[in-house]
C-alpha cells in the first residue's frame, strides 16, 4: 500500500500519497486545475507556490509540478502575482541606464537583503541580475536572467516591490535588439518559416502522438 500524508490546500486537510507532487496531490484529492498549470516540468512558471511546514515558522516557496508533499504541509498556490508591467516600444528605447530608471526606478531601492535569490526555484542570482540592470550591464543581466520562468516568487518576498521578471524581460530584449550580434543563419530559418519551407514538416509532427514525439526529441541531432 501506499504510505499517506496529510496535507492542508486552502486550508482543508487531505491525506495523499507522498510520492506526489503538489500539483498531483491538488488532482488527488478532487481540484480541477484550470489555471496555475501548464508544462508540469518546472519552465513555464505558471504554479508558484507558497507552503509552511505544520510547526516551521518559515514560509517557502515553490514551483507546484516539481515538488514533492510532504507531512504537514500548509499549502497555497499562487498562479498569478502582480508585476509592474510597463509599456514600451522596443523599436523606440535604448539600451542605456537612463531606460531602467524611467520604466523600473524601484530597482534603485534594492536593499541587498538576497530575498529573491533565495527564493527562486531555478536557483537564479537574481539579485545579482538586478544589480547589472541597475548599472545599464544589459547583456550580463540578460545571460545572468536566461532561464527565468517568469514565475514572480522572487518579487512575493521583495520588499522593495521590484518586478524581477519584468526587469529581466526588459534587459533580454535590449540584449537581442540593440547589442547581441547579429545571427545570419538565425535570420535565414526566421525566413524560412515565413516562406513555409517547414509547413509540411510541422503538420506531419503534429499528427504524431505525444510518446513518438518524445522519441524524436530525445534523440535529435544537436548541432555543435
Amino acid at each position: 500500500m501506499e504510505k499517506m500524508v496529510n496535507i492542508y490546500l486552502f486550508g482543508k486537510q487531505y491525506s495523499v500519497p507522498e510520492q506526489l507532487t503538489i500539483m498531483r496531490a491538488m488532482e488527488y484529492a478532487g481540484y480541477q486545475l484550470v489555471r496555475g498549470c501548464g508544462c508540469r516540468n518546472g519552465f513555464c512558471g505558471a504554479c508558484a507556490t507558497i507552503y509552511r511546514i505544520k510547526g516551521d515558522r518559515e514560509l517557502k516557496t515553490c514551483l507546484a509540478c516539481q515538488t514533492k508533499v510532504e507531512e504537514g504541509m500548509y499549502i497555497a498556490t499562487l498562479p498569478f502575482f502582480p508585476l509592474v508591467k510597463q509599456v514600451y516600444d522596443i523599436e523606440k528605447v535604448s539600451p542605456t541606464q537612463q531606460i531602467m530608471m524611467q520604466l523600473y526606478p524601484e530597482i534603485y531601492a534594492c536593499v541587498g537583503c538576497n530575498a529573491c535569490t533565495k527564493s527562486c526555484p531555478q536557483s537564479l542570482n537574481v539579485m545579482q541580475y538586478i544589480a547589472y540592470a541597475q548599472r545599464g550591464e544589459f547583456d550580463k543581466c540578460a545571460e545572468e536572467s536566461f532561464d527565468c520562468v517568469m514565475c514572480g516568487i522572487c518579487s512575493t518576498r521583495c520588499p522593495a516591490g521590484i518586478s524581477h521578471p519584468q526587469v529581466a524581460m526588459l534587459a533580454r530584449r535590449l540584449n537581442g535588439k540593440y547589442l547581441a550580434p547579429r545571427s545570419a543563419h538565425l535570420e535565414n530559418r526566421v525566413q524560412e518559416i515565413h516562406n513555409g519551407t517547414f509547413n509540411e514538416l510541422i503538420e506531419a509532427l503534429m499528427g504524431k502522438p505525444v510518446e513518438e514525439l518524445q522519441e524524436l526529441y530525445n534523440h535529435r541531432d544537436i548541432e555543435k
